[in-house]
């Protein structure tokens, strides 16, 4: 799964690393949290002259997706994650999947591994190589009663991969770079065209740390909750109910 993440480069590298046109500045952030606004990248589909590829745009979202469908919001789980397995398939994910693929950029995320009753020790994984990625999204605008509207969204997520599973069964999708067009492009790939992509990633390319219980608050936003701590066996402090039940 993934509750929690952090995007600390610049708008410039991701800019670059997504081809994106007209980003807007934006602070690191180091502990991006359920219900908050995150940063999705689109396709509008149109080709900018002299270009073979469509067009990319950033968007702010609310993390947590609401199908179009919903009428009462509230009476909803909190969206977040979106199985890759099934999410072509389940009614609250099914148009986004065909309609709405993004990219999610990110430095990395929080894992939480289970260390008895009422515990958990926090773990940032982030790529061993450093840098940027990008995980499979989808996108959703739900109208209110109103006529307002607001734009959701959710990661989509796998099986762990085999370093990685002794934390938690479950990750984010990877989209890597060469693959970003084609899970973007909507009009020309169906979702039986990039289910191939909703795989983990290989074992060796994310490396685990474990770091400090402070991360479970999302009050606290700064660079240290990336520090490395020694594990401890019985952590005082579980992560928030909301990260530790939405598998």
């Amino acid at each position: 799964m993934c509750g929690r993440f952090a995007l600390t480069s610049t708008p410039e590298a991701v800019e670059t690393f997504l081809d994106v046109i007209e980003m807007e500045d934006f602070p690191p952030r180091y502990n991006i949290a359920p219900t908050q606004p995150i940063l999705m990248v689109t396709s509008s589909g149109a080709r900018p002259h002299g270009s073979n590829l469509p067009e990319r745009r950033a968007v702010l979202v609310r993390w947590g997706f609401i199908p179009a469908w919903a009428k009462a919001p509230k009476e909803l789980p909190l969206l977040i994650n979106a199985r890759g397995e099934t999410a072509a398939e389940k009614a609250s994910f099914r148009a986004a999947m065909r309609h709405r693929r993004t990219l999610v950029p990110a430095s990395g995320f929080y894992e939480w591994r289970r260390a008895g009753r009422g515990r958990a020790q926090p773990f940032w994984v982030r790529p061993r190589d450093g840098g940027l990625i990008a995980f499979a999204g989808l996108m959703e605008t739900w109208s209110e009663p109103g006529g307002s509207e607001i734009d959701t969204g959710a990661i989509v997520t796998t099986a762990a991969s085999s370093d990685l599973a002794s934390i938690h069964h479950r990750m984010p999708v990877v989209i890597r770079r060469e693959h970003f067009s084609r899970w973007l492009d909507c009009m020309g790939q169906e979702p039986r065209d990039v289910a191939d992509l909703l795989r983990p990633a290989e074992p060796g390319f994310f490396e685990a740390s474990p770091v400090s219980d402070k991360v479970n608050k999302v009050s606290n936003v700064d660079p240290d909750l990336q520090e490395p701590v020694e594990e401890t066996s019985s952590s005082e402090h579980v992560a928030d109910p909301e990260q530790l039940s939405l598998l």
